[in-house]
């Protein structure tokens, strides 16, 4: 077991004993306006685009930073991110669903619920909350699993990041017919970061799917190197938390002057 399997479990054990109110929310979702088009928005951007993400920790780096959700979402918007990505995970992470439902409010970029989704409640839940796309670890996942979430997040109107860390994982992805499929640098049980590993698998992504690199990411250079690989889009969390100006930081790495 490591870190993944563990808090997966966790997850799924919670669930069964506190399942959520899907018919509550599922009222609430129905009566939002319809989600932000988040492969669109990273089909639209200059490449590279980028997903910028409100992380206050993790469990690799511990406290990365206090910030207002809304007021960091809103600088990575006005810095020229595509989406914004917010951590609502509250043990590992020290995220939470208001969070979401804040940065939700405050700009018009898709938000992306990224946290550890194993049930199609979750995704329901994250509707209700405001996200416009979720977060699905395919090595979380059955396959079975991975296409019934997919499944509910298109019926909800909502996009989906599916993250894979291996050859298995992306076949799982394309085969449920994944358009926007994340490869994480990061091995989410041992939480080392492999960078080669993640860039050969970035080059075997299909040209027609949206290829994201996470995971480790913090320079231009870096950011160069996911794109010749075949990245279209980077996800970068921590560098951009812990920069004193998050905006200018997303331009260097995104490659805009000034």
């Amino acid at each position: 077991m490591g870190f993944l399997s563990d808090l997966v479990a966790e997850v799924r054990a919670r669930l069964e004993r506190e399942p959520l109110d899907a018919g509550r929310l599922l009222g609430l979702a129905l009566g939002l306006p319809p989600a932000r088009d988040f492969a669109g928005a990273l089909r639209r951007a200059p490449v590279p685009a980028v997903i910028a993400e409100v992380k206050r920790a993790s469990p690799s780096a511990g406290p990365i930073a206090e910030a207002d959700a809304a007021a960091r979402a809103r600088a990575y918007e006005a810095g020229g991110a595509a989406a914004i990505s917010v951590l609502t995970e509250p043990r590992h992470f020290a995220g939470s669903l208001a969070d979401l439902r804040a940065v939700h409010l405050a700009v018009s970029a898709p938000v992306l619920r990224k946290d550890f989704l194993v049930h199609p409640d979750q995704v329901i839940e994250a509707r209700a909350a405001g996200a416009d796309a979720v977060l699905l670890i395919a090595a979380a996942l059955s396959r079975a699993e991975l296409a019934a979430m997919l499944r509910t997040a298109t019926d909800l109107g909502l996009g989906a990041l599916v993250e894979v860390h291996t050859e298995p994982e992306l076949e799982a992805a394309l085969e449920v017919g994944a358009e926007v499929i994340g490869v994480n640098a990061r091995d989410l049980e041992t939480l080392e970061v492999d960078p080669e590993r993640a860039l050969g698998l970035l080059a075997r992504v299909p040209p027609d799917r949206i290829a994201v690199a996470e995971s480790g990411i913090g320079t231009r250079a870096q950011v160069e190197r996911a794109m010749a690989a075949g990245a279209r889009a980077v996800l970068v969390g921590e560098a951009l938390m812990r920069a004193e100006d998050p905006g200018a930081l997303l331009r260097e790495l995104a490659g805009v002057a000034g």
